[in-house]
């Protein structure tokens, strides 16, 4: 979300501040009404990632999801580009019609893809109807290079990851997020799916006040950071480290991943880092 300009406040985008102390790419390259996805997300990426080698620097990805990291790291399925036409179609419908239809024409990509995601079970309706033939057929395993891929995944206790987040969604709300959306005239679909949007928007509608939508952006971050960890489990590159590690300790750790193997657990940095 932080590829759309204009949610700098409601996507804790980096600050003017920090973009000074190193350069930033792809922050707000995006307008509100555009509808991205990972697949355009690697088109972008790829390029930018490859000019900074080329200058001989580092690229640092960063971010929370798995999906796009993965498109990233990884060859995806040759899989058809979006249809606007039909993509305009299928956003009308609601969740439930949408799986509804994902189960009669690929009953196999229904049971396998989380349900109460409307863009992955739209993405999926949409591929099958595209080519004709269910997606899960078409899936191909992602491809990696191991040896070229690491990364470090921050990692709190339960207690502290929910103290954060409730700390992360006071602060939007008191510092502008009400007065960024409400500036916006026009929200594409993909960012009026995204937490925090509805919330605000009923909010500003008056449906709820403003103790209620805070307690509704907690509960709905706190479900995507359970996905977020389940996700990232599965991803045996990353190394788990602790989340409240200094600035000094996050570093040296980093540099010791760098010159050793991805996928090392914590204990195997310690050396060179802790």
């Amino acid at each position: 979300m932080q590829l759309y300009r204009g949610l700098e406040i409601i996507t804790a985008a980096p600050c003017e501040e920090e973009r000074r102390m190193t350069p930033h790419h792809l922050y707000g390259v995006a307008d509100p009404t555009d509808s991205l996805d990972a697949a355009l997300y690697r088109k972008l990426a790829l390029p930018v990632i490859a000019d900074i080698s080329s200058r001989g620097k580092l690229p640092i990805v960063v971010g929370g999801s798995g999906l796009y990291l993965k498109f990233l790291t990884h060859k995806p399925a040759d899989l058809p580009s979006a249809d606007p036409d039909l993509r305009a179609k299928l956003e009308t419908l609601p969740l439930a019609e949408l799986n509804r239809r994902l189960e009669q024409i690929d009953p196999i990509e229904a049971a396998r893809i989380d349900q109460n995601n409307p863009r992955y079970v739209q993405r999926a309706l949409e591929v099958s109807l595209m080519t004709g033939r269910p997606v899960s057929e078409q899936r191909t395993p992602f491809e990696a290079n191991p040896e070229t891929l690491r990364g470090l995944l921050l990692c709190w206790d339960s207690e502290t990851l929910e103290e954060r987040i409730g700390r992360r969604t006071s602060h939007m709300l008191d510092h502008g997020a009400i007065e960024e959306l409400s500036a916006l005239s026009e929200l594409g679909p993909a960012v009026s799916r995204a937490i925090g949007i509805p919330q605000l928007q009923r909010l500003l509608n008056g449906e709820i006040d403003q103790e209620s939508c805070r307690e509704e952006i907690v509960i709905a971050t706190r479900r995507y950071a359970k996905r977020q960890r389940t996700w990232f489990r599965r991803e045996k590159w990353l190394t788990p480290v602790p989340g409240d590690l200094s600035e000094e300790e996050m570093t040296a750790t980093a540099r010791t991943l760098l010159q050793s193997g991805p996928g090392r657990s914590p204990e195997a940095l310690k050396g060179g880092s802790y």
